[in-house]
């Protein structure tokens, strides 16, 4: 009797162990990811589908919470919260991050294209196939020192002018006005041409606009601005803007936590992120153009040409600027270098190939509609 007791008691305790071990084993890891945009943006959600991604391709195993702008760190302490270990995650810009070194900027927005006119998918091009992601990981690992695991994953560029209090025809025009810019070296372009640029968070250009804080400002594009509820401030809106032709977005994890993942949830992050890529590219494209369309017929907004004289000017004071840093710093002159040596390869035959599309476009739209 005693030996069949024993025998049923460590039957049950092994099957206790088992069970207790496979529930273990099937604990979730969760990762908030602190966000610099708001719940309204269209990117958030793009973050959710990511997150959503994730979930099934690994069947539950790691769970993304999307935080929005400030629900527990502002958009600038991102970085600091991620490598302190207060939020697992955070999505951001790389150029939030020029104040702990100017090189930040180049990775997420090379301001008109590094100078030589790398645009949105010429610039992904470098980041993939140029050395450019390799040079990413150094910026965090080597020159920020700090303990994340970087990854891209939303192209959203290019980023309009912005809106304007009035109408402007030329540059002078625009010097008048106080500029909301973004942080780092792209304000420091705008005030080099003589524009008076402040950085400000999302959140807080609709107020500071109300206020009369600011005159002008630009944001993300025409979905997300509209989101923002800058066409009930101002109705003047310039589409073409070079300080950030080429604009993506980030995940930063911790590091602590990335390494305790298993490979294979590493991967799926890394894959479901390059989905994000892809996804953020047809997004961007119809959701934009929805967004004109309702800008123009519901809410007025008159869509006007950046005045031509601002395009000249804006390249020649981003290469002032840009050159002044690779002068400082090594490792901003070892990015920028990169970035200029494959534009010399790509850029002649890329814009070849986007005359196609320009000259298509209008072809079609000076047509005769069919009948």
């Amino acid at each position: 009797m005693f030996r069949r007791t024993l025998f049923r008691s460590a039957i049950a305790a092994i099957a206790f162990t088992l069970c207790a071990g496979t529930a273990f084993a099937q604990t979730p890891v969760r990762i908030r990811i602190q966000t610099a945009v708001p719940s309204a943006s269209i990117y958030f959600e793009l973050l959710k589908r990511m997150g959503d991604r994730v979930d099934k391709m690994s069947a539950g195993r790691v769970k993304m919470e999307m935080l929005p702008d400030g629900a527990i760190v502002s958009a600038f302490e991102i970085l600091d919260a991620v490598d302190k270990g207060v939020v697992e995650g955070g999505y951001a810009w790389t150029h939030y991050w020029s104040g702990k070194n100017p090189a930040a900027g180049l990775f997420s927005n090379p301001m008109a294209g590094a100078g030589v006119g790398l645009d949105q998918l010429s610039h992904i091009a470098w980041i993939f196939e140029g050395g450019g992601y390799d040079l990413y990981r150094k910026l965090y690992k080597d020159i920020l020192k700090v303990n994340v695991e970087p990854i891209f994953v939303q192209p959203m560029g290019p980023d309009p002018l912005g809106w304007f209090k009035r109408p402007i025809n030329s540059t002078d025009d625009f010097k008048k006005m106080k500029y909301r810019a973004p942080p780092g070296i792209t304000g420091e372009i705008f005030k080099e041409m003589g524009v008076s640029a402040v950085a400000l968070p999302g959140g807080e250009i609709v107020p500071a606009a109300q206020r009369g804080v600011i005159d002008a400002a630009e944001w993300i594009g025409p979905a997300d601005d509209m989101n923002l509820g800058l066409q009930t401030v101002w109705k003047h809106y310039y589409l073409q803007g070079l300080h950030q032709s080429t604009d993506i977005g980030e995940i930063l994890i911790n590091k602590t936590v990335w390494d305790k993942l298993s490979p294979d949830l590493q991967e799926i992050i890394r894959t479901a992120a390059m989905a994000s890529m892809t996804e953020t590219y047809t997004y961007n494209v119809y959701r934009n153009a929805q967004a004109i369309v309702k800008l123009r017929n519901d809410f007025k907004v008159e869509i006007h040409d950046t005045p031509k004289d601002f395009f000249p000017q804006f390249v020649n004071a981003t290469n002032v600027v840009l050159d002044r840093y690779a002068q400082k710093d090594a490792f901003f002159k070892q990015v920028l270098d990169s970035q200029r040596n494959f534009a010399k390869t790509v850029v002649p035959y890329w814009t070849k190939i986007l005359d196609l599309y320009s000259n298509l476009g209008n072809a079609a739209l000076a047509a005769q509609p069919p009948k």
